[in-house]
């Protein structure tokens, strides 16, 4: 009777998880996906002050020499990620250098040029 008892225990034991040892081809659920990452190309003109008159009210600008502003565009001039002057393009152009009037703030070399 003891013999019987145990077997009966381990086939309910076995028994008793069923199909969840057995995969029958089933996948698995997939992962959550991170959202996937777009990136695009920052096409935006961008340049650095090199010299301030400020008698003159004009700063002079070094771009990269295969992007440089239109005559007449207006741009932004940041100081720590601050915003601290406005130009507007004049010319003329040599090289990579630009002339810009200042519109209004307060300019130092060194300054980063956005167009925004």
């Amino acid at each position: 009777m003891k013999k019987l008892s145990l077997f009966a225990i381990l086939l309910v034991a076995l028994v008793a998880p069923g199909c969840s040892w057995f995969k029958h081809g089933k996948t698995a659920a997939p992962a959550a996906t991170a959202p996937k990452t777009i990136v695009t190309p920052d096409m935006s003109l961008a340049a650095k002050v090199v010299s301030v008159n400020t008698v003159g009210r004009f700063v002079i600008l070094n771009f990269p020499a295969d992007k440089m502003p239109k005559v007449g565009q207006t741009m932004f001039l940041y100081r720590a990620g601050m915003k601290v002057a406005e130009v507007k393009i004049a010319g003329p152009q040599q090289e990579n250098n630009i002339v810009a009037d200042l519109v209004s703030g307060d300019p130092q070399v060194g300054d980063m040029v956005r167009s925004d």
